[in-house]
Formats: C-alpha cells, sequence, structure tokens
C-alpha cells in the first residue's frame, strides 16, 4: 500500500459487524476453506463476508492459527500394516 492510498484507505474503512446472525454456518464454510474443500463461490463468500464481520473474522484467525500450529506440531508416522489390516476386517464384517 502506499502513502497515498493509506490515507484513503483510513477514509473508506469498513466498521465490522460485531453480532453474526449465522456464525455457526459462517464457521463451516470457514473450516471448508481452510481445509481446501470449498468451491471457489464459498471461498469468495467467505472472503467478503470476513471484511465485514469481526466474530467471523477473529474466527478465521483462530482457525487457521490452530490448522498451521497442528501441521507444525503433528508428527505424520505410517500405520502399522497388521493394525491397518484388522480396521479392514472390522470394517467389511459391519458391511456384512
Amino acid at each position: 500500500m502506499t502513502p497515498e492510498s493509506s490515507s484513503s484507505a483510513e477514509a473508506e474503512k469498513v466498521v465490522k459487524k460485531e453480532h453474526c446472525e449465522n456464525h455457526a454456518e459462517c464457521m463451516k464454510l470457514i473450516q471448508m476453506v481452510l481445509d481446501g474443500e470449498a468451491g471457489s463461490e464459498e471461498i469468495e463468500h467467505v472472503r467478503q463476508n470476513l471484511g465485514k464481520c469481526l466474530p467471523c473474522s477473529n474466527g478465521y484467525n483462530l482457525q487457521k492459527a490452530l490448522k498451521e500450529a497442528l501441521q507444525f506440531r503433528v508428527e505424520h508416522k505410517p500405520v502399522p500394516q497388521n493394525l491397518a489390516d484388522c480396521i479392514k476386517s472390522k470394517i467389511h464384517a459391519l458391511e456384512k
């Protein structure tokens, strides 16, 4: 952002609403976006909403930080083959 646009940005600063009527639904969409499961329309809806809604913006920032922290901390280990086979056999038994 250039200094010239900074003053115009200040004048056009959007006041975010402090209460979200659909917070649970918004958080589901936000989670879909963060998980890479959202379509382009959903992504655009979330992007626009984050610019207007403080609870959704805060929720997005928190969920994003948690996801990043977990990805950094979680150690990926392969599942032992005997455990995978056992789980598969129990699933097949349930299907019968």
